[in-house]
């Protein structure tokens, strides 16, 4: 049975977790990644499967983590769950990997997406303003509102909840808004599955390329658990979140691809970054679209919010442990946050505002953040057996066909991601590796104490 840490208090209720797990899902993939896929695929009808099969899956996902979270409702997400449930190793890689790809590099990428798209809005609005385009203007940008943010959430999880939720609202009615304006202004292309293919579409390797995309823009589906020993009771409102969330993400993404490849030729979007707004150019004109990139600025702060506010969770578990940093495992005396885990990952994910491309960073994070889910479902199996939480654990649903099918959908696409994109998986698997050596350091170090 694993031990509460007791320094952090159940304050968190049903909307705020579930706004939570919607918050870290919705980010900048959604508004991205679409046009990428249709440069891997030969008709948008693959695309849309592409994203109905990752909504499979995070679901999936989703309802085994509803299991795992009530049986161990403590902070921490996959660290915990792997720790107790195989080895302490485990969990520490899941913790390491977590704190560069799970969160700081995420919180880079909304920051840069996000200064990225209000430069864009802001130059469309007010064309004399060309100093925008100055190179240090969108770095500078991102380090200011990941200090903002950073800043937000250290004055304590009531403000930084309130602050959440009202971003979660706001980025909801502009996925929506998006979507029905876009489909009142739609030429209505049909969507298509042809099976005519050219040398870099269309085959299984690009599916699997699109799919590693898919699943970076659902990541974030197990968001609630890694922020269970702060949900008030986590019984009901854990599972509800995770699932509610994933519902509600499956469908908003649904909903803004229809519009995206009902709106445009789909060999006007193949390769379009931002592919909303090539959608909105042809469905409603420029002077709408003026301002999408400014809506789509103020979307991809939730996500940045919501990654901010879970991950210094993941460190303040582990330093509890001993094996991370002692000075992470610090809860503020009035605030009552793991203040200085907080302070570490804002100034780790600034640090990444000037690092990796794009489309490589998504890969990465794609392919890193599959391998700990699915470990941490494979102990579903054994938590079961060793009866951890039976007495608070709400069964999954269809178990075991449940989370059978995650764990071969995800292998899967793993193995095809590596084989497709080998430089960006090999990567992500010498980021893991390393954090061995650092285990090892800090193993030694507390031995000796």
């Amino acid at each position: 049975m694993t031990q509460p840490h007791p320094d952090t208090e159940r304050r968190l209720g049903r909307y705020s977790t579930t706004a939570i797990v919607v918050a870290n899902m919705i980010g900048a993939g959604i508004f991205t990644t679409s046009g990428i896929m249709a440069g891997q695929l030969p008709a948008s009808g693959w695309v849309l499967l592409c994203w109905i099969l990752g909504g499979m899956i995070a679901l999936a996902g989703a309802l085994c983590y509803a299991e795992l979270a009530t049986r161990m409702p403590e902070v921490g997400g996959e660290y915990l769950y792997l720790k107790t449930l195989f080895h302490p190793a485990l969990g520490w890689l899941s913790g390491w990997t977590s704190f560069f790809v799970g969160f700081s590099a995420p919180i880079a990428a909304s920051a840069i997406g996000f200064a990225a798209y209000l430069l864009a809005g802001l130059l469309n609005l007010v064309p004399a303003w060309q100093f925008l385009n100055s190179a240090w203007v969108q770095p500078a940008m991102a380090t200011i509102i990941i200090a903002i943010f950073t800043a937000i959430h250290y004055v304590g999880l009531k403000v930084g909840a309130a602050v959440q939720n009202v971003l979660t609202i706001i980025k909801i009615l502009i996925v929506l808004g998006l979507s029905v304006l876009g489909w009142i202004g739609s030429s209505m292309h049909p969507i298509t599955f042809s099976t005519v293919t050219t040398p870099a579409t269309g085959t299984l390797l690009g599916f699997g390329t699109a799919m590693m995309l898919v699943m970076f823009s659902f990541s974030g589906w197990n968001a609630s658990s890694y922020i269970a020993g702060e949900v008030k009771n986590p019984r009901k409102n854990l599972p509800f979140s995770l699932i509610a969330g994933t519902l509600v993400v499956m469908l908003l993404y649904l909903m803004v691809n229809i519009f995206i490849f009902q709106s445009a030729p789909y060999e006007v979007l193949q390769g379009k970054i931002a592919v909303a707004e090539t959608a909105l150019q042809h469905s409603v004109g420029p002077v709408i679209t003026k301002w999408l990139s400014v809506l789509v600025s103020l979307a991809l702060l939730s996500s940045l919010s919501a990654f901010i506010l879970i991950g210094p969770r993941v460190y303040y578990a582990m330093a509890k442990d001993r094996l991370f940093f002692a000075y992470a495992a610090q809860i503020h005396s009035k605030y009552k946050v793991p203040s200085r885990s907080i302070l570490i990952q804002g100034l780790a994910a600034i640090v990444m505002v000037h690092l990796g491309t794009f489309e490589q960073l998504l890969i990465y994070i794609g392919f890193a953040l599959g391998i700990f889910p699915w470990l941490a479902i494979l102990g579903l199996f054994k938590a079961r057996k060793m009866g951890i939480g039976d007495e608070t654990a709400v069964k999954t649903l269809g178990f075991p066909y449940t989370p059978l099918f995650y764990l071969f959908a995800s292998l899967t696409l793993l193995i095809v991601a590596f084989i497709n994109r080998p430089l960006e998986s090999s990567a992500a698997l010498i980021t893991i590796t390393l954090g061995l050596v650092f285990y090892y350091f800090w193993q030694r170090k507390t031995r000796a104490t």
